[in-house]
């Protein structure tokens, strides 16, 4: 163990580190947001304006931003040098399970129990993609690192990889309304039929909710935990995606699980109280 530092607070659901410095956000069940030196194991700075648990939390890679989503269904996007949450983003209709800001475009990705994906642009404030199919409450959702693409996850069972190539191409080159006309009709399908997000795989194999969903960082695989305590492998290609493997061995709801960015690892995190980790 690296360190450990400990405080009397309500229960943590959700942690991201900083890209460069030694700082990791905690967001509370009481709608408390911390950060923390997990060096000098000082508490920084809190944040309170959520009414309710903070599940999703993010940092974002270049400006000194944050963005959170509550059970409120709330998404505020914070400047900690400012210390002060600096917009308001609403939408939602249900609680608000993941929030994540993209690499490289002003976006933020929002998973929802309202069984709706949205992707908005922070730069103007608006929504700007609905991603609807699945039915039941969307645990988790991630943008890929280099290819447009996110994939989620649900209580509905699936795991789902969506091709949001049309909504960039959107965004770089709106067409003769413009941007702005654009943002005003998320959503919008143009004349060819090419919708701004389209649904690319339906990956099924688990046999209840699935929590959890990643894409690998540089290989065509996304790893997946759900409630029937197991983490499946999937791969894909442009044309389809199928399962290649099932780690078993928790004992409960696995809650999440990651690959590790440069060795051949996942990480598993479980309601059993426990962490594992696996060969790829």
């Amino acid at each position: 163990m690296l360190t450990k530092f400990e405080t009397k607070s309500a229960r943590v659901k959700g942690l991201c580190f900083h890209s460069k410095r030694p700082w990791i956000l905690a967001s509370l069940h009481n709608g408390v947001i911390q950060l923390w030196d997990y060096r000098m194991c000082t508490l920084l700075d809190k944040f309170d304006e959520h009414d309710g648990p903070v599940r999703g939390i993010c940092f974002h890679s270049q400006q000194p931003l944050f963005v959170s989503g509550g059970d409120d269904y709330k998404i505020k996007v914070w400047n900690y040098k400012q210390r002060r949450c600096i917009f308001t983003l609403l939408g939602h209709l249900d609680y608000i399970r993941t929030t994540v800001f993209h690499h490289e475009y002003p976006w933020i990705l929002s998973a929802s129990d309202d069984q709706t994906i949205r992707i908005w642009n922070w730069q103007s404030r608006n929504c700007i993609c609905i991603l609807t199919g699945h039915n039941h409450y969307v645990m988790c959702a991630q943008f890929h690192s280099s290819e447009d693409l996110v994939v989620s996850a649900s209580l509905d069972q699936t795991v789902r990889v969506w091709d949001i190539s049309g909504l960039r191409k959107k965004n770089v080159a709106p067409g003769p309304g413009g941007l702005e006309d654009h943002l005003k009709h998320p959503g919008h399908t143009d004349l060819f039929g090419t919708s701004d997000a389209v649904v690319k795989h339906v990956l099924e194999g688990h046999d209840r909710g699935v929590n959890w969903a990643a894409f690998h960082p540089t290989m065509p695989l996304i790893i997946s935990g759900a409630d029937d305590r197991q983490i499946k492998l999937w791969r894909m290609n442009d044309s389809k995606a199928w399962e290649v493997d099932t780690c078993r061995g928790h004992y409960n709801n696995v809650s999440c699980a990651i690959f590790h960015p440069r060795q051949e690892l996942i990480v598993s995190n479980s309601e059993d109280k426990r962490d594992r980790k696996s060969v790829v």
